[in-house]
């Protein structure tokens, strides 16, 4: 799919977001395929991969003739709210990689400064080097330690 496609679906169901009283939104992934000239799956592909969980948005689908999609801005008000919400996004293990990707997109979202999403990676990353080099512990255990700590370090930022 072209990048300009993708942006331009993207664009569009944003828009409707930011227009739209409630915080979701309910669409028909065949008139919107129409709209844009393309087929559903590429409809699909903008949904699955712009519109996550980790991103604040959750998709609700129904296939069929009556089918629609429904997408949900998930807004976290409450520290409370936030600290569940990282909680499901992070699981029980989270690679370094992975760990990267979700800061910056916390990071774009306000849940965390710039300040804070380097102090936090610094820590993973030593943290990581200690796992390796020092105890030569094994991926999964290193993953469920890299999710402890991300955690607890914001919960930590989010009750300051």
């Amino acid at each position: 799919m072209h990048e300009n496609l993708t942006n331009s679906i993207e664009q569009y169901i944003l828009e409707l977001l930011e227009d739209e009283q409630e915080n979701f939104i309910s669409l028909r992934r065949k008139e919107l395929a129409e709209r844009f000239e393309c087929v559903p799956s590429q409809i699909n592909y903008v949904l699955r991969s712009r519109f996550t969980p980790e991103q604040g948005y959750l998709i609700e689908s129904r296939r069929g003739e009556h089918g629609y999609i429904r997408i949900l801005r998930i807004t976290c008000e409450s520290p409370e709210e936030k600290q569940n919400h990282i909680d499901e996004l992070i699981g029980r293990e989270i690679s370094f990689q992975k760990a990267h990707k979700l800061l910056a997109i916390l990071q774009e979202r306000d849940f965390i400064t710039d300040r804070e999403r380097l102090l936090i990676e610094i820590s993973l990353r030593y943290n990581e080097e200690i796992a390796v080099n020092e105890f030569d512990l094994p991926p999964k255990l290193r993953c469920r330690m890299n999710a402890e700590m991300l955690k607890r370090m914001l919960k930590g930022i989010m009750l300051i």
